[in-house]
């Protein structure tokens, strides 16, 4: 694994308050590796943990968007914003979410013609609308949204997770972060459909 890498200094990990150690050990034994976003960010152990619960709220609690989904809009609007480590690294939890190795590539390149649905589409049109000219947000693109199923707190958690993830790129741009080797590798291989059992012939 290569060194997480920064502008700034990068504090060893037992320097670190107690409960920002921890969420780095659970975040190292749940993915087997600690993300370079986790070691970078820890210069700042205030801005770390209103980080981190701002990332909570958004992409793990009970939403009208799947995680798939939520993860989709982070890929497609980092790659408008150019941040490498955000592409890559959820870039890979879009290929185990959504079990699909082929997403992440398709979505930051061009998510119009990526393996996804209408209502997909439609999210990520309006993701991207937040990300490039918020201020031009009309009724007319809530209208569209809800023509798809999407609720008006669907449609708040879509910017929300937009403008959260346009911190993030700026910050990713000027730590100089980059991604994990391990991020590569993660969801590139389809998940096994298990052998139908053969039916029996009846004599």
């Amino acid at each position: 694994m290569s060194k997480p890498r920064s502008r700034f200094p990068i504090p060893a990990l037992d320097e670190l308050p107690d409960d920002i150690r921890q969420r780095i050990a659970t975040v190292s034994e749940k993915s087997g590796f600690v993300p370079n976003v986790f070691q970078v960010l820890a210069h700042r152990p205030d801005e770390f943990r209103a980080f981190f619960a701002y990332h909570d709220a958004l992409m793990e609690k009970d939403s009208g968007l799947s995680k798939g989904e939520r993860e989709m809009i982070v890929v497609v609007t980092s790659a408008m914003n150019s941040c490498l480590y955000c592409v890559i690294a959820h870039g890979a939890i879009v290929r185990i979410r959504e079990k699909n190795p082929r997403l992440a590539e398709q979505l930051a390149t061009d998510y119009t013609r990526a393996d996804i649905t209408e209502r997909q589409m439609a999210m990520l049109d309006f993701a991207c609308l937040v990300a490039d000219q918020a201020s031009e947000v009309a009724d007319e693109d809530f209208d569209a949204l809800r023509e798809h199923g999407f609720s008006t707190e669907d449609i708040w958690d879509i910017g929300a997770i937009t403008a959260f993830f346009a911190l993030s790129n700026r910050m990713a741009g000027l730590t100089d972060m980059m991604p994990n080797d391990e991020f590569y590798e993660l969801g590139r291989q389809p998940v096994p459909v298990p052998d139908k059992p053969k039916p029996r012939l009846v004599k």
